[in-house]
């Protein structure tokens, strides 16, 4: 691997993040055309629906283009959707190099790679392949497996737990990593929590972020039992609430009216089925969800295997006592060995605050 390939890759990947929270259900792409050692256009994909990256780029490049090398972190489309085919493009503005982070899954997408080579130009993949795989990880895991990427965010003491033995959790952690969590929020597509924390904390679950974007919000509660009449549910945007397949009808009368979605899911062990509610927010264009609920609804997903990245932030504190609730709860392991284990994480200062954040799912392995 070219070292001057690794770092124009770089270059590429600083304009894809531009795009986080902002292009889905299409992924976050970054390109950067190359000639002479020189960048002469750079790009990124803004939203769905609006030109991609490389044609970003190759619009800045305009004629120095030809001859040039372009960077791109996901492999151009190579087929007609809502835009041309980037391939094409690439062809009629005289690139004689192509240098990929990542192939595309989508086999409506994928074969960029093979027919710009087949058209005379050199062709390179898989430069800084995990984190053009990381950039694109909620797209990549939706084509690959048909269930949204999951990611677990919990605040919590030194010892683990989210609140006193009383309930008092406000604040664990400081405005930092509070505000580090809105970015969660503008990130992910959704947000969910169960029935209690709904009736414990009352949350708009809402980014608060300037310019952030607001998740759509999604509430389990098996049985209906909720009242649509808490802060979530009068926010603008969309609204879920997943109950089994047997809830009330006049309940979720109540519901619609209210404009909120009602989803009827089958129950497993007597609680909503996670996995066919995910199912079902990919079909509905849900690529990404974040997990806020409590120490319940975490270990729901943790003993379900459906969670594929963590974010666990960490306050000074020790709160102690049998009574006092943990993050994750659910059955868990029986052994360490069957423990989930992060193949990948960081640990982050914020200020008084801490962050420990990984992936189990390795977004390299999702091509």
């Amino acid at each position: 691997m070219r070292a001057e390939d690794v770092f124009f890759m770089r270059l590429a990947l600083k304009e894809g993040r531009k795009g986080l929270g902002r292009t889905s259900p299409n992924p976050p792409v970054g390109a950067v055309v190359v000639k002479d050692g020189r960048v002469v256009g750079k790009g990124f994909h803004r939203r769905a629906g609006t030109p991609h990256a490389e044609i970003n780029a190759l619009k800045e490049a305009g004629e120095a283009a030809c001859g040039a090398t372009i960077y791109v972190t996901l492999e151009p489309c190579n087929h007609y959707g809502r835009t041309p085919p980037c391939t094409k493009a690439i062809l009629e503005a005289g690139i004689k190099r192509v240098v990929i982070g990542c192939r595309d899954p989508n086999p409506k997408a994928r074969g960029g790679a093979e027919y710009l080579a087949s058209k005379g130009l050199e062709v390179v993949t898989g430069v800084l392949l995990r984190e053009c795989a990381e950039l694109c990880r909620f797209f990549l895991k939706s084509v690959k497996t048909s269930l949204p990427w999951v990611l677990s965010k919990a605040a919590m003491s030194l010892d683990g737990r989210i609140a006193t033995r009383t309930g008092d959790s406000k604040w664990i952690t400081g405005e930092h990593a509070r505000r580090f969590g809105h970015r969660l929020r503008h990130l992910c597509d959704a947000i969910l929590v169960g029935k209690g924390t709904v009736l414990a904390d009352d949350p708009a679950l809402t980014c608060r972020l300037k310019g952030g974007r607001n998740p759509i919000r999604i509430v389990l509660d098996t049985n209906l039992s909720i009242r649509p009449d808490f802060r979530l549910f009068k926010e603008e945007g969309r609204t879920i609430v997943w109950c089994g397949e047997g809830a009330p009808q006049a309940r979720e009368e109540v519901f619609l009216k209210k404009g909120v979605e009602v989803w009827r899911l089958p129950l497993e062990g007597g609680r909503v089925s996670l996995r066919e509610g995910l199912l079902r927010a990919v079909r509905a264009g849900i690529l990404s969800i974040l997990v806020e609920g409590g120490a319940r609804v975490h270990g729901s997903f943790f003993d379900a295997k459906l969670v594929d990245e963590v974010a666990f932030f960490y306050g000074p504190l020790i709160i102690g006592g049998e009574k006092a609730p943990s993050a994750v709860g659910g059955l868990g392991p029986g052994r360490l060995s069957e423990a989930l284990r992060l193949s990948d994480f960081s640990l982050k200062r914020l200020k008084d605050s801490f962050l420990v954040r990984g992936f189990i799912t390795d977004p390299s392995t999702l091509q």
